[in-house]
C-alpha cells in the first residue's frame, strides 16, 4: 500500500493520502482547498482516487475535500456523528456518504475503519487503517484534531469563536472519553495527526509528523490523567487566542464551499488605488518588514507573505463582507492569491504590484525604535504577543494588548505619549503599527527586534 504524508507550513496542515498499488486506488483524508499536491501524488504513482474524507468540520482552513472530489469524480466520506445540530449541510448527491462509528471505507486492500472521537469538535472522526495484504490488525491511525504530537485538540473552538454556550466544558469531557478509546488501542499503532507546530488547534503541538499510541501514553500530558475533572481544567487553560476568522470557516466547511472555478480572479491593478479601494476594505502589502518600513502607502497592513503565520494574521483582520486587497511583488502574486484562498478569502477584486509606490500618491516609513533607545527614554511599552507568551516573559513594566484584540481596544491605547509596540521579533508589532496608523495615531513606535532585541541588550524582564 500507499502512505504519503503532504504538509502545508502556512496552516501547519497535514492530510494524507492512502493508496492500494495493486488496484491503482487512492483516497485522500483531510485535502486542502489547495488540491495540487494531492493531484500530484496520485499521478505520481498512476493512481485513480476513488474517495476523499475529513475528519471533521474544520475551523482553521477551508477544505478540499468538495474540490478535489469535483476534480476527480471521487466518492466524498464525511461524519455523521455528533447529533443533529452538528450535521453537515452539504449539497447531498449521491456521491456524499455519511458515516460514523464502526463503518468501513474500502480503498482496494486497504480498509479504514472509523472511530468517533469527539472533543474537539462533537462530529470528529479517526480512521484506523489496515493494510489486509500484510495483515489483519490495523497499522495507523489518522487521528484528525483528536490526538496530535504531545498534544490533543482544543475543545473551546466551538464556544470562542462560534457562541455555542457551554460547549467548551462538554468538549472537554468528550476529548477525556475519547482519549480513553485511544489508550486501549495498541502501543504499536502508528499515529498520523492532523497538525503540526505552530497550529492553534492546540496548545503546545510537537514538531515531529507522527507519533505512536504507545509514545504518547508516555509522554504526552493529556495522557496521563486519570480523571476526568483534573484533565478538563488542564485541557482549558491557557489555550492560544483563536483567530477571528475561525467562526467564518466552521460555516464554510459546513455548508461546503464555493468551487474555484467558480471565484471571480483577481486583476492586476496598474493604476492608482485612490479611488479604487474603498475605506472599508482590507489592504494588505505583503513585501518584507524592512522594505514596507521604509516605503509604503498609509493605510495597508504589513502582513509579510514570506512568515509562515501569514493565513492566522490576515484572519486575524479580514472582514468578509468587504473586499479584499493586496500589494506584492510579482513573483510572490500567486502565493499570496492561493494562501488568501486557503482560509476563504475569495473577494480579492485586484492586486498591486510595488510600483503603486512610485505613482505619486503620499508614501510613509515606520517609525521605529531599538531596544536601548526605549529604555532610555523610558517609553511606555505596548507587548501585542498572545497571552501565555506574555506570561512566560515580557519586558518589565511592560502593557498587554494581544494583537487581535487591538481593532475592538482603540480608546485603551496611551493617547497622550509616544508608546513602542513590541512582540517576539517585530513583525507582529509593525503589523499593528500599520494598522494603527491606518487608525489615525501618530505617537507609536516599533520596537525593532522584539523581545528578542531587548533581551539581546541585556535589559530587564519579568514573568
Amino acid at each position: 500500500m500507499l502512505l504519503k504524508y503532504l504538509y502545508d507550513e502556512q496552516l501547519a496542515q497535514a492530510s494524507y493520502v492512502i493508496g492500494c498499488l495493486e488496484t491503482k486506488q487512492a483516497l485522500v483524508i483531510d485535502p486542502g482547498r489547495d488540491i495540487e499536491s494531492s493531484l500530484q501524488a496520485v499521478q505520481a504513482h498512476d493512481l485513480t482516487l476513488v474517495g476523499v474524507a475529513e475528519t471533521h468540520i474544520h475551523a482553521d482552513f477551508v477544505s478540499g475535500v468538495r474540490e478535489l472530489a469535483t476534480a476527480t469524480g471521487a466518492k466524498i466520506y464525511l461524519s455523521r456523528e455528533g447529533g443533529v445540530d452538528w450535521q453537515y449541510t452539504y449539497p447531498y448527491t449521491d456521491d456524499v456518504t455519511l458515516v460514523r462509528e464502526g463503518d468501513e471505507i474500502r480503498v482496494g486492500t486497504v480498509r479504514l475503519r472509523v472511530l468517533h472521537t469527539p472533543g474537539h469538535t462533537p462530529e470528529h472522526i479517526a480512521f484506523l487503517v489496515t493494510d489486509t495484504t500484510a495483515s489483519e490488525e490495523p497499522f495507523a491511525l489518522v487521528s484528525g484534531d483528536c490526538l496530535f504530537v504531545g498534544d490533543v485538540g482544543r475543545p473551546d473552538l466551538l464556544e470562542v469563536v462560534a457562541g455555542y454556550q457551554d460547549s467548551a466544558r462538554r468538549g472537554a469531557k468528550q476529548q477525556f472519553s475519547s482519549l480513553q478509546k485511544l489508550k486501549a488501542l495498541p502501543d504499536y499503532l502508528q499515529v498520523l495527526p492532523g497538525h503540526g507546530a505552530g497550529s492553534v488547534c492546540g496548545k503546545l503541538l510537537g514538531a515531529m509528523p507522527s507519533t505512536t499510541i504507545g509514545y504518547e501514553k508516555r509522554v504526552n500530558p493529556a495522557m496521563q490523567f486519570a480523571q476526568e475533572g483534573p484533565f478538563s481544567q488542564w485541557l482549558l487553560s491557557d489555550q492560544p487566542e483563536a483567530p477571528r476568522y475561525f467562526a467564518h470557516m466552521k460555516q464554510v466547511n459546513r455548508s461546503g464551499p464555493a468551487l474555484l472555478l467558480d471565484l471571480s480572479q483577481a486583476q492586476h491593478i496598474s493604476e492608482s488605488p485612490q479611488g479604487l479601494v474603498p475605506p472599508d476594505a482590507l489592504f494588505i502589502d505583503t513585501r518584507p518588514n524592512a522594505d514596507y518600513a521604509r516605503k509604503h502607502l498609509p493605510g495597508t497592513l504589513n502582513i509579510p507573505i514570506s512568515s509562515d503565520q501569514f493565513c492566522t494574521y490576515v484572519g486575524w483582520f479580514v472582514d468578509y463582507s468587504a473586499h479584499t486587497f493586496f500589494i506584492a511583488y510579482p513573483n510572490d502574486v500567486q502565493t499570496v492569491l492561493k494562501a488568501l484562498l486557503k482560509i476563504g478569502v475569495d473577494d480579492v477584486p485586484g492586486y498591486f504590484t510595488p510600483d503603486v509606490l512610485d505613482m505619486g500618491l503620499l508614501t510613509t516609513a515606520v517609525a521605529s525604535v531599538t531596544a536601548q533607545q526605549a529604555y532610555q527614554q523610558q517609553l511606555t511599552i505596548l507587548d501585542v504577543r498572545g497571552a501565555q507568551e506574555f506570561q512566560d516573559e515580557h519586558i518589565a513594566g511592560a502593557y498587554h494588548m494581544m494583537m487581535g484584540d487591538i481593532p475592538a481596544r482603540l480608546n485603551d491605547l496611551p493617547l497622550d505619549q509616544p508608546f513602542a509596540l513590541q512582540c517576539g521579533v517585530g513583525v507582529r508589532s509593525q503589523l499593528v503599527w500599520s494598522l494603527l496608523e491606518r487608525a489615525g495615531f501618530t505617537n507609536m513606535l516599533n520596537l525593532a527586534g522584539g523581545l528578542d532585541a531587548w533581551r539581546a541588550a541585556g535589559l530587564p524582564t519579568e514573568s
